[in-house]
């Protein structure tokens, strides 16, 4: 049996696990009702009282600073790359504050600098990191919505700034790996700047609780987010010329202590798709870029009696035309232990593997322009732990290996070693 073929077997044999029992609660991000411990979970503490005080009066202030360095050998060229992250956002409940009911809102402001090791030393077509800026240094506002829920929050409505890959196709399972495809699908993060990191559109979004575990949503935002002819800058341009971007996903999401599932499971189908047409890669007629993914996961089995220290898996499966992009499809699959020694519960260790299928108008393009052979598929391995230190303070060392890095076969494979840093101020 290939090891694709078997990889998408155990994918879908972890996703149709998923469907024993029934669920409880739609996965929904939702501010916490309770005030976090800011003395003890953050680097900067509770600012002598202050934080604290606001929370309760309605303003969450949080902030971030996540470092990647890499080093790596093969691909383009062998050599260490750093890029950091600043994050900071504030939160407001708008019921607590204006008295709105059932309205909140976030602000939130991001920096990004440093070349990263995908732009000058791997040149892959999937990606090193999450965090690799295309035009760095970059400060820019990220997020800027208000979302008002109705009858009974089962309706939750937003607008504004909104990234989709903040709420749509995401595995909590995959959250702790760094390689960016782990959170947008690859072949959807190469399609013309859709709204995720660190480009984010002016949309609406839609959420419909079905029952105690099922959901819809779906959201239509601005084609084209910011400027790409000044891609530092942050703007807000709405026109016929740019179109649209449409998403919506179908999920069924049960709270993670329901007994009779013995865990955290999901599942999920979505599509997204474009209303601006795009050149033909081969041909160079003008068509729709679309797209569809399926994903599933769920714990596999517990390491302790009290299941504070889990196994779980994910697989995920995403298509698109490969008319329009580089990609035809491309499917993860990966394991996550939270709490691999009983000494250390919050540490995390990951294994996942990706392969990414190139589009037959792409690999026909690439020969007529006389660029390397092009290959059928850009394949990778990622293996990390994340070591929590301090509440506050985590250091995650990573390898990565890339298979035909840019799916070109004449291209050396690429080997990476580095680490993560995040410290929450």
């Amino acid at each position: 049996m290939k090891p694709e073929v078997a990889a998408a077997a155990l994918g879908m044999a972890l996703m149709s696990g998923a469907l024993w029992g029934q669920g409880l609660e739609p996965d929904e991000r939702r501010q916490e009702a309770a005030t976090p411990d800011f003395a003890a979970d953050t680097f900067t503490g509770d600012w002598n009282g202050l934080r604290t005080r606001a929370a309760r009066s309605g303003y969450l202030l949080e902030g971030g600073i996540r470092v990647d360095s890499f080093r790596n050998r093969g691909a383009r060229q062998d050599g260490t790359r750093t890029i950091t992250h600043l994050d900071l956002k504030l939160g407001l409940n708008l019921e607590e504050i204006a008295g709105w009911r059932g309205t909140t809102a976030l602000i939130n402001v991001i920096n990004d600098t440093g070349r990263g090791p995908q732009a000058d030393l791997v040149g892959g077509l999937v990606g090193v990191s999450g965090i690799e800026a295309d035009a760095p240094p970059t400060t820019r506002l990220f997020n800027a919505w208000v979302q008002k829920r109705l009858w009974d929050d089962r309706l939750a409505v937003l607008f504004g700034l909104y990234p989709i890959d903040s709420e749509f196709f995401t595995m909590e399972s995959a959250s702790v790996f760094i390689q960016p495809q782990y959170g947008t699908p690859a072949d959807l993060a190469l399609t013309h700047e859709p709204s995720i990191f660190n480009h984010s559109a002016l949309g609406l979004r839609v959420r419909w609780a079905i029952d105690s575990a099922a959901y819809v949503m779906a959201a239509v935002l601005d084609g084209v987010p910011n400027d790409p002819h000044h891609p530092r800058r942050t703007r807000i341009h709405l026109s016929s010329d740019d179109g649209s971007f449409q998403i919506a996903e179908l999920g069924w999401h049960p709270e993670p202590d329901n007994k009779d599932l013995a865990g955290h499971v999901k599942l999920a189908l979505g599509f997204w798709g474009y209303s601006r047409r795009e050149p033909d890669l081969e041909s160079g007629k003008a068509k729709r870029p679309i797209g569809a993914y399926v994903l599933g996961e769920r714990k596999l089995l517990s390491l302790n009696a009290e299941s504070s220290r889990i196994v779980t898996g994910f697989a995920r499966w995403t298509w698109s035309e490969g008319k329009t992009t580089p990609l035809r499809n491309s499917f993860n699959l990966g394991l996550r232990v939270q709490g691999p020694m009983a000494s250390r519960p919050q540490d995390v260790l990951g294994i996942a593997w990706t392969t990414a299928n190139t589009a037959s108008a792409w690999r026909a393009r690439e020969v007529a322009v006389g660029l390397a052979e092009p290959d059928r598929r850009e394949s990778t391995l990622e293996l990390t732990y994340r070591l929590a230190l301090t509440k506050a303070l985590a250091i995650q060392p990573n390898f990565q290996f890339i298979r035909n890095p840019g799916a070109h076969a004449g291209i050396p494979n690429a080997h990476l070693l580095g680490f993560r840093f995040d410290l929450a101020l």
